[in-house]
């Protein structure tokens, strides 16, 4: 504390310090604060006189300055004796005598202003004998000391001899008199007085007869509260309460019990201030400590009642223990000890003096008091008295008496409560000490709870003051907090009471959902522990949980659900946390659980939301399993429990939908499961990817068609549990929020929250987000109305760029919203003007679908770079993200099947015997009704559709700019609509191919049809790859929905001619942007088209060889569900089949023990691809390939139109295993490895070559091919069929061309191929010198080339330098090829159309297939070792010289000069019959079919004569039987009857069967452009190369 007199002060004393000091005092003196200012002056009066014991200040000028300042307050003497007594201390402690000097001369200074007494009272006796206040200081302890001892000790002698009985008789005649009349307690009090004086009474024993007297008359408060306050006037204050002391310690043996009347008696003396409960608490037994020793106790027995009920007992010691636990209890009934505190406090209650009570209850543990029924009930009692006039006021229901209860008597019990606030003071303050035992009173606990709903009815209704608002607040928290410790606790000792829970839940339902989650969790997880007697209902509930939840089955659901009713009435957070870890554990729980939680309350329900929500944020459980790669099957019980349980009951969703929001934003995911659940059970929308291609047809029509049709289950009666869900998420905002977290989780999936889990874990993660918020924008935009989704979904451009939402969900959340706008503006439209006419209706929609969609062209535009609107229109972009398959097409054949299965049921319900009349009446009645709405919706969606399509058509012409190429435009429109489309969802799978199919259809300009297709089938595996597992499956529909358009142009000419025949996207010269279609030359012709898939085909079987070999999860996981998704149109060719099921074989060994879900796909798509054998077709039926002349040149390898032939370093290399010796054999080991890379590089630039427009090179060579051997044979008839493919651009240009090309040149290089062909190294140095050969054939190929390139312009040059290289390359090979063709063994590869065999044995011919398949792998350096080993132990049995005979030099000559007299007569030919009409080419095409098979099967018998070899027909299989041969030429001969009819029967098995869809990768822009490169050039090298390959022959 700082000094309050300053060392200045003293320095200059006389000068100013003494003035200052005076002033000081007096300031403090006059301080209003009572305490302080007696605190001050006591502290400078102090500092003052240590001053002057230290020698700083002369004791006569302290002593005249204290002379000033003992005037200023009363008190003053009595402070400056409190200071002289603190220093007399100090300084008789001090060893400098100077300062008890000056302190012994201060005093006697200041004699005059403190008296003696004081001073006496306050010094050391020594001290006063040295100031001389006495003599001795020993005869003055002496005498106090005898003082004490009269005072205290000695009793006063009472002459009880001189007493007389008579006046005591008289006493009690006078105190029990009637006192009905005007006798007041003066006129008594004055009578007891005479009798005192008159009978020489005892005061204190009158004293006690009056009080006896009081006890037995406790009517007359009146008259003797007044009598004995009058009478302890003559006595001392603590008579009185040592009389009633005596009193209660007379009952205080151990058989004695203390009579409520005196209870009563000390109670009113207490109410009236006549004696201090403080004084009369220590007369009182138990002593406070035994009380907290008795409660501890309680607390000890509680637990080990609980940890019995815990324990597993046996059945024989549990009797035992039974039996022992009664003997205990009827021991502890017998005698309870008397509790005279208790007793005291149960009278103070009932005369209502709530002050002493709570004194009393304050001084025991915490409920101790109240956990006596009586006590309890007393307090009941007195809170009753005091809500009754609020209670009537505003708690009474209508309609409801009520029984009145009348205030009690005195005037000094609590006041009434007339309002809240007086509610909060008074009675919140009662119902505290209550705590749980508000149970004993279940009235009472109706009534709080009615006064609180009426609070909260206040509450919330607004337009109260701001002071009456903080008012509100406060008693509003007040409530709360009753209900926390009051109310919640008195229900769980309650015994089952269905109407106090449900009376709860009126006032409850008014609180926001998060305060009653915060009051059951308290409840749950606090409240429990508080108090013995609830730690005991706690053990009991488990006990009694486990006894029902062990019994439970779907048999006993009844009769179970009522137990489980029963005890959730009282206790539900309890019961429900054991039920749900029982469910958690035992899925096979849920169905009975679920079922029998039909006995719950509305409080009930509400509290199991709580759980439910506490049991999944569980932070100690693991969300994932062991192996973190799938999600742990507790929270998928847990959500499947969540979904049945919130559809079945009208429970509240709102905590647990912002639960789920929460953990979105908090960037977990796992919690989705429990929306996905909610929203399928509670509005019957599923979301799975394993649907039949009849039930995604089904979702592609209405809304009743979708229920019917669309789903896995029947799913009836949604209508009030999506109505419940579509209000919490309205009321409570959730909608939109949730929609945009979900759509910007999922990419936070893969990069936030993915990065240490599991890929196979991410991939289900992402896909459980985006199933989900597939299927909640399908909820919302199925059950908002059209205002409600308009005013919470912003625009396209906002949800993109601020809400950073991805475009495909934010075009996906929209959707919805333009076309209930275009609906309702076309109703407007309608309405307005009342045209009816077909026209009108059409112009109307459109005129709507302007005003709608206008706005949404202007908001794309932000949402791609400006260049990219170059190639595609915004409109575009918008109407193709804007439409659904509901827009394209009416899926007549679900509504009819749908239709038809109503009519069943119908026949069935009419010869149902068994069912009562009535009930059938309703049934069909239902079922009728159910019909007609369907035929309605598909009337009304066959309008609709028709509208749109006439929309599209007046669209279609601004579609795409194609402002750079066609090229560039397919790239984008895959790029940006497409690709991200098809995978959304297994609908828009099948929208996206219907979409290309349709912009073909409606001959949309600048959009190549062909472009299109070949961009999508070309290379599958990137896409693939990156595909998550639903992804990829979505991704498979959409190949199936392509592959199952190509497959139908492909079965039938009539109806390629029809479908694509003078269609601008079959045009195969890509002219310039303003000249569109025109020559019929310029179209692709159908047999072309055929090469074309065979092509595709092709390239499908190279990707999925390529993913299954990589030996990488998630590349072999999305191949086999993407091929099992296509198998209805993929494959068809057996070749391409047999390659794959190798592959698919080789997976189910490798896998079997490593990855059991890759086995189990395997195997699955193994088994169905070996139903589909049968189905599957040679190549030369797929597309006409030339039957073989006899042994001689084999038809050149090849792979699809320009698709990678087989290379030609590979081809030499077999040839070169076939001839060779066993010796070398290790020596062409080693030589492998390095074979093995050229191949590998030739595969890498084969996919540049490929597909250019679809109609490559190696088509026409093989077309040429083929036409010259057939001319051979037959000669008109052939003449007419050869006019088809003559027409494309490609031949045009050999016709011409042809006749320019020197011989000497192709004789050159012919000589040169043959050369390298027919040596067969035996030495190191012959290998050598082939390669040196090879690369002189190459540079000469490539000069060739150059010279052509040349006559192009300087900037193209620049451009195609590198692409025309790697052409080059590959063309060389293939030309190479073909000019070996005489000596080369044919090889069946998987990846090779299949070519007729010469001679070989059966197990070298596998062992080279082997081989050549190893060329589509990334790591088959080791396969071909593999087979190299094989082949030398095969070689060492069958060595045979495997070369056919060449042919002679003279036969090559007649060849060359029939192929130039070909060339020549075809292009005359093809002038003439240019304008011929298309049904003569069908009737052409339908008998050169007929002819070309008798043909072959004619060459077959006789190069199988001629070689003597039964076993080789041209066959596909690698393991070929002459049966499979056989049945071979049965079926050509029974195709010369007409290909159509095959085709039809094909057609019809490729529909049975089902299909699905998912991602492909961009091509790059590079690719794009050098193809475009080579297009406009017109493909000079193409046409160079095929002269040359031409004369070769």
């Amino acid at each position: 504390m700082a000094a309050l007199l300053p060392g200045e002060w003293i320095k200059n004393w006389e000068k100013g310090g003494k003035s200052e000091f005076v002033q000081l005092c007096r300031a403090l003196s006059e301080n209003k604060n009572h305490d302080v200012g007696f605190r001050d002056i006591q502290q400078a009066l102090y500092e003052l006189a240590y001053h002057v014991v230290r020698g700083n200040l002369k004791h006569d000028q302290a002593s005249n300055v204290l002379g000033d300042v003992i005037e200023f307050r009363e008190d003053m003497p009595s402070i400056l004796a409190d200071v002289f007594c603190i220093l007399d201390i100090e300084t008789s402690c001090l060893e400098e005598k100077n300062k008890r000097d000056h302190f012994t001369q201060l005093v006697l200074a200041c004699l005059y202003l403190v008296s003696d007494t004081v001073l006496k009272e306050r010094l050391d006796p020594e001290t006063l004998e040295s100031l001389g206040l006495i003599k001795q200081s020993q005869q003055f302890n002496q005498k106090s000391v005898k003082i004490k001892t009269k005072l205290f000790y000695k009793q006063q002698k009472f002459n009880l001899l001189r007493e007389e009985n008579e006046g005591y008789a008289k006493l009690i005649a006078e105190l029990g008199q009637d006192l009905s009349g005007n006798i007041t307690s003066d006129l008594i009090l004055e009578n007891i007085k005479s009798l005192i004086g008159c009978f020489n009474l005892d005061p204190n024993r009158v004293l006690d007869i009056i009080l006896e007297v009081y006890e037995c008359r406790p009517e007359y408060d009146d008259f003797f509260v007044p009598l004995i306050e009058s009478y302890m006037y003559m006595c001392e204050p603590q008579t009185l309460c040592h009389i009633l002391g005596f009193k209660f310690k007379f009952y205080q043996d151990p058989s004695g019990e203390t009579p409520s009347s005196l209870y009563r008696v000390a109670a009113i003396l207490l109410q009236h201030n006549l004696i201090e409960l403080e004084d009369l608490y220590v007369h009182l037994l138990p002593g406070d400590n035994a009380i907290m020793e008795e409660h501890k106790r309680e607390i000890v027995e509680a637990k080990q009642i609980v940890r019995k009920l815990t324990m597993v007992v046996l059945s024989s010691e549990k009797t035992e223990e039974k039996e022992k636990e009664k003997e205990k209890e009827e021991e502890k009934t017998e005698k309870p000890p008397d509790n005279q505190k208790l007793g005291l406090l149960e009278a103070l209650l009932k005369i209502g003096d709530w002050h002493h009570a709570q004194s009393i209850m304050d001084q025991m543990p915490p409920f101790y008091a109240t956990s006596h029924k009586p006590i309890a009930v007393a307090l009941c009692q007195l809170v009753h008295v005091t809500i009754e006039p609020l209670y009537r006021r505003v708690g009474v229901p209508k309609g409801a008496k009520g029984s009145p209860i009348s205030s009690l008597p005195n005037q000094r019990a609590p006041k009434q409560a007339e309002s809240f606030e007086e509610l909060r003071k008074e009675v919140f303050n009662m119902l505290c000490y209550l705590g749980p035992h508000l149970s004993h009173d279940p009235i009472l606990f109706a009534k709080v709870v009615r006064l609180g709903k009426a609070f909260m009815k206040e509450f919330q209704s607004d337009g109260s003051k701001q002071e009456d608002k903080e008012k509100m607040e406060t008693l509003f928290s007040c409530l709360l907090s009753i209900t926390d410790q009051v109310l919640l606790p008195s229900l769980s000792l309650m015994d089952c009471n269905a109407c106090m829970s449900e009376e709860l839940w009126g006032m409850f339902k008014t609180f926001p959902y998060q305060y009653r989650y915060r009051l059951y969790g308290q409840w749950k997880n606090e409240t429990y522990n508080s108090h013995p007697l609830l730690v005991k209902v706690k053990a009991q509930t488990i006990d009694r949980a486990k006894y029902i939840m062990k019994r439970l089955t779907k048999e006993n659901v009844k009769p179970s659900g009522r137990q489980i009713g029963k005890l959730s009435h009282s206790n539900p957070t309890i019961l429900f946390d054991y039920i749900l870890s029982q469910i958690q554990k035992y899925d096979n729980l849920i169905t009975p659980v679920v079922d029998s939680l039909k006995y719950l309350t509305s409080l009930n329900y509400d509290v199991l939301a709580y759980c439910i929500i506490e049991a999944l944020a569980n932070p100690e459980k693991e969300r994932m399993k062991h192996d973190d790669t799938t999600i742990s099957s507790w929270l998928q019980s847990l959500a499947s429990f969540c979904g049945a349980v919130f559809r079945k009951y009208p429970i509240e969703l709102a905590g647990l939908l912002q639960y789920v929001a929460n953990q979105l934003k908090a960037g977990k995911s796992f919690d989705l499961l429990i929306l996905k659940e909610v929203v399928q059970k509670m509005a019957g929308i599923e979301i799975t990817e394993e649907m039949t291609m009849e039930q995604l047809e089904a979702m592609t029509g209405g809304e009743q068609l979708k229920a019917e049709g669309g789903y896995f289950g029947q799913i009836r009666n949604t209508k009030k549990s999506s109505q419940r869900l579509k209000d919490a998420l309205l009321d409570h905002d959730l909608a939109l929020p949730l929609c945009l977290l979900m759509a910007q989780q999922r990419n936070g999936v893969i990069f936030q929250e993915g990065g240490e889990k599991h890929l196979k874990l991410v991939g289900k993660l992402y896909d459980q987000c985006h199933d989900t918020l597939v299927q909640f924008g399908g909820f919302l935009a199925s059950n908002l109305s059209t205002e409600d989704y308009i005013k919470r979904v912003p625009s396209i451009d906002v949800l993109c760029n601020e809400f950073h939402t991805p475009h495909d969900a934010a075009f996906f959340l929209s959707r919805p919203m333009y076309a209930h706008h275009i609906s309702s503006k076309y109703d407007e439209l309608k309405k307005a003007e009342k045209g009816n006419k077909q026209q009108h209706k059409v112009h109307k929609y459109i005129t709507s679908c302007e005003l709608v969609m206008a706005p949404v062209h202007e908001a794309v535009i932000s949402l791609h770079l400006p260049k990219v609107w170059d190639d595609i229109s915004p409109q575009f972009y918008a109407t193709f993200w804007s439409l659904t398959m509901y827009d394209l097409a009416v899926p007549h054949s679900s509504y009819d099947r749908e239709v038809n299965k109503l009519k069943v049921q119908m026949k069935a319900i009419d010869d149902n015997q068994e069912m009562p009349p009535n009930k059938k009446k309703k049934e069909k009645e239902r079922c009728t009704a159910l019909q007609d709405k369907l035929l309605e919706e598909e009337k009304k969606q066959l309008e609709h559709v028709q509208r749109v399509l006439q929309r599209l058509k007046l669209e279609k012409d601004n579609w795409l700019l194609a402002k750079s190429t066609k090229n560039e435009t397919i790239t984008k429109f895959l790029q940006l609509c497409i690709f991200p489309r098809c995978i959304f969802s297994a609908i828009d799978a099948v929208y996206c191919a219907h979409f290309v199919e349709l912009v073909h259809q409606q001959k949309t300009p600048n959009f190549s049809t062909l472009l299109c297709y070949d961009r999508v089938f070309s290379d599958i595996i990137y896409t693939v790859a990156s595909c998550t597992e639903n992804e990829a499956s979505r991704y498979g529909r959409f190949l199936c929905c392509m592959l199952e358009t190509v497959t139908r142009w492909h079965s039938d000419r009539v109806i390629y001619e029809k479908e694509c025949g003078n269609y601008p996207g079959f045009l195969t010269i890509l002219r310039a942007t303003g000249f569109d279609g025109g020559n019929k030359a310029d179209q692709l012709d159908y047999e072309n088209f055929r090469h074309v898939v065979h092509k595709w085909h092709y390239k499908l079987t190279k990707a999925s060889v390529h993913c299954l070999e990589t030996g990488e999860y998630t590349h072999i996981r999305n191949i086999l569900i993407v091929l099992t998704k296509i198998l209805p149109w993929y494959p068809k060719v057996l070749n391409l089949g047999q390659a794959l099921e190798r592959r698919v074989h080789k997976i189910c060994q490798e896998e079997k023990e490593k990855r059991p879900d890759l086995y189990a796909l395997a195997m699955g798509y193994s088994g169905q691809l070996k139903s589909r054998k049968p189905f599957m077709i040679p190549e030369n039926e797929f597309h006409h390939k030339d039957p073989p002349a006899r042994n001689a040149v084999p038809a050149p390898v090849q792979n699809g139109p320009g698709g990678a032939g087989m290379p030609t370093s590979l081809t030499i290399n077999t040839v070169r295993l076939e001839e060779g010796t066993t010796e070398e054999t290790d020596k062409l080991k080693e030589k492998s490895q390095g074979v093995v890379k050229v191949i590998n590089k030739t595969v890498n630039a084969t996919p540049k070559v490929t597909a250019s427009n679809g109609n490559s090179a190696s088509n026409s060579k093989i077309i040429k091919e083929k036409d010259d051997k057939e001319k051979s044979g037959k000669e008109k008839d052939k003449e007419k069929k050869d006019k088809t493919p003559a027409a494309t651009p490609e031949m045009k240009a050999l016709g011409k061309d042809g006749k320019d090309k020197p011989k000497e040149e192709r004789a050159n290089k012919e000589e040169k191929a043959r050369e390298i062909k027919e040596k067969t190294p035996k030495s190191d140095k012959e290998k050598e010198k082939v390669k040196k050969e090879e690369k002189t054939s190459k540079e000469e190929k490539s000069k060739t080339v150059v010279t052509i390139v040349e006559s192009k312009s300087t900037a193209e040059k620049e451009r195609e330098k590198e692409p025309s290289r790697e052409r080059d390359l590959a063309k060389e090979m293939k030309s190479k090829e073909n000019a070996k063709g005489g000596e080369k063994v044919p090889v069946a590869g998987s990846l090779k159309s299949p070519v007729p065999r010469s001679e070989t044995s059966e197990s070298e011919r596998e062992q080279k297939r082997r081989k050549v398949d190893t060329h589509s792998s990334p790591s088959h350096s080791s396969t071909v070792k593999d087979n190299l080993n094989e082949l030398k132990d095969s070689s060492a049995k069958h060595y045979i010289n495997h070369t056919t005979p060449t042919l002679s030099k003279s036969k090559e000559r007649e060849v060359e000069k029939k192929d130039m007299d070909k060339s020549r007569e075809r292009s005359r030919e093809r002038e003439k019959k240019d304008e011929k009409d298309r049904k003569d080419r069908k009737r052409d095409h339908s008998n050169s079919d007929r002819e070309v098979p008798q043909d072959s099967t004619k060459r077959r018998k006789e190069e199988n004569g001629t070689t003597g070899s039964s076993k080789h027909s041209k066959s596909e299989s690698p393991s070929d039987s002459p049966r499979l041969n056989e049945k071979e030429k049965e079926k050509n001969k029974s195709k010369s009857s007409g290909k159509e009819k095959g085709d039809s029967i094909k057609a019809e098995k490729m529909e049975k069967s089902s299909s699905g869809s998912k991602k492909e990768s961009r091509h790059d822009k590079e690719k794009t452009e050098k193809k475009d490169k080579r297009d406009s050039a017109g493909g000079k090298e193409e046409k160079k190369h095929h002269k040359s390959s031409d004369k070769h022959r």
